[in-house]
């Protein structure tokens, strides 16, 4: 006598609702996963623009020497630079690290492409930090925003000092931040 052995496996039926309930599922996650991502990068670049604030004013006691946060706006995104001289001398370009003219020297160059999906803009160009006491002029505001309109804003007192927040208005505020 012979026995049949039952062959087991998985039915092309079977795979195809475990393969349906997986895309369901993907797709369902995909637009907060995305959401999540633009919230980190949103949060590292805050972050970094903040540090780069203090380390300015700071560097600019040390050095004993005026120091400068330019913004500036291209066509292929946005960048900061942190330097000596006047607002006008330094420019910044999408493959190569600011260029300084004059007296000016650059310090570091951070470049925001607009592909990353983060606009920095800025109700000052430049900001002066004096050697002496450490203070600005002017005063102002840089804004970091998303593309989904999320956005974080550093303000810059006469002071120097920083204090972050995110607006809130037609899109949540960013978590984390204190609403403006």
């Amino acid at each position: 006598m012979t026995t049949r052995h039952r062959l087991r496996g998985v039915t092309l039926v079977e795979a195809s609702v475990v393969v349906a309930i997986a895309a369901i599922t993907v797709s369902t996650a995909a637009p907060s996963f995305h959401s999540f991502i633009e919230k980190q990068r949103l949060d590292g670049v805050a972050a970094q623009l903040a540090a780069d604030i203090q380390f300015t004013r700071a560097e600019a006691v040390q050095r004993n020497t005026a120091l400068r946060l330019s913004v500036k706006s291209a066509s292929w995104g946005d960048c900061y630079i942190i330097h000596t001289g006047a607002a006008a001398e330094c420019s910044c370009s999408e493959s190569k690290p600011a260029h300084c003219s004059g007296d000016a020297t650059e310090l570091k160059t951070v470049q925001l492409p607009a592909h990353d999906g983060i606009a920095l803009q800025g109700n000052v160009s430049s900001i002066l930090f004096d050697p002496l006491h450490g203070t600005s002029t002017p005063s102002g505001t840089l804004k970091l925003v998303a593309a989904s309109g999320r956005a974080v804003h550093h303000v810059v007192n006469v002071m120097g000092r920083v204090r972050s927040c995110s607006p809130e208005g037609t899109v949540p505020a960013v978590p984390g931040y204190r609403v403006c």
